[in-house]
């Protein structure tokens, strides 16, 4: 290598130290002795990577520079599992939190959507994560898109979902808003059925199906199910479907771990719209975490989903089983 080449090397990777510096700073709220110890490198020099981040012009609302391990685990993920689109995020060390840094990444790429002066068909799930990105949105005028929601917004005690995100997007984005007037489980597929043949549902279903770009969270099975949580199965429901080979669901339907759906494991229904088709659309998934590892190789082996935003841990998993 010449010694200019060598010269931009080193730079290039300064600039990753210094945007890897800056999202713990800034997105992960860490201090400058913890981003020290994660970094494994002295307080000074954190403090001065946080400084370049900043002149550099690197941090703004959101972390503006590509970090290059992430993009090397984007582009291999894209790969392995035949992406359509994907993003990497930095993983935190030391954090807690199961939605920093996909929550603003999520939201940067539903505003990408959104932006578009061509009108288009937004398809939403439901969930902790992709609540977290649609609380992130900036208020936007969108009278030309139309968002429906894939998932039932009636709970298992009448109320309100809390995580059908339809309604928190109604606060933010100015757009037709189409939710689907449905529980999320019924008790047979009879009354799915029956409930499906009602002209309203019957034209939010057709809107679902017409989706450009599909956005959903991926949830675990297991004691700490999203779904048992909430309240819509019970444990022994979970242990069924766990029994007939389920490691995860989106929007309650639950597949096996070559992502295959398994409808009929458990004594209820699923009432919501089925996922729109991946050959015509974008359905992109936001999960990441040790607990979700097996939902989110499941999805991505089955084509569940042809989008992801996960962090590099996870990534990096997902490499591993591919």
């Amino acid at each position: 290598m010449t010694k200019s080449g060598e010269k931009t090397a080193r730079s290039g990777n300064r600039l990753d130290d210094a945007a890897r510096a800056g999202w713990l700073y800034y997105v992960a709220g860490r201090t400058q002795d913890e981003i020290a110890g994660a970094m494994g490198i002295s307080r000074q020099s954190a403090q001065r990577l946080v400084s370049l981040a900043v002149s550099e012009k690197l941090i703004k609302v959101r972390l503006d520079h590509p970090i290059a391990a992430c993009l090397e685990l984007a582009e291999a993920l894209k790969r392995a599992f035949d992406l359509t689109r994907i993003e990497v995020v930095p993983s935190d060390p030391a954090g807690t939190s199961r939605t920093v840094g996909l929550a603003e990444t999520g939201a940067a790429e539903v505003e990408r959507w959104l932006r578009s002066e061509t009108p288009i068909v937004m398809a939403v799930g439901t969930g902790r994560t992709l609540k977290a990105a649609i609380d992130q949105l900036p208020a936007m005028e969108c009278p030309q898109h139309r968002i429906v929601s894939l998932t039932g917004n009636i709970g298992p005690d009448g109320s309100a979902s809390y995580y059908n995100v339809i309604f928190s997007m109604a606060d933010a984005v100015k757009a037709r808003h189409f939710p689907m007037p449905l529980p999320i489980f019924v008790s047979s597929p009879e009354e799915r059925a029956l409930l499906h043949q009602q002209a309203m549902v019957q034209s939010t279903l057709s809107l679902a199906r017409q989706a450009n770009v599909t956005f959903v969270g991926i949830g675990e099975l297991g004691p700490n199910a999203p779904l048992r949580m909430d309240g819509f199965l019970d444990e022994d429901e979970i242990a069924a479907a766990e029994r007939a080979g389920a490691v995860g669901e989106i929007c309650g339907w639950v597949f096996d771990a070559e992502g295959r759906l398994l409808d009929g494991v458990i004594e209820k229904s699923v009432a919501s719209a089925p996922l729109p088709p991946r050959e015509e659309s974008l359905v992109m998934a936001l999960a990441m975490g040790e607990r979700k590892r097996a939902a989110i190789a499941g999805a991505l082996k089955g084509r569940l989903v042809n989008g992801l935003v996960t962090d590099e841990e996870t990534a990096r998993h997902l490499l591993r089983v591919a």
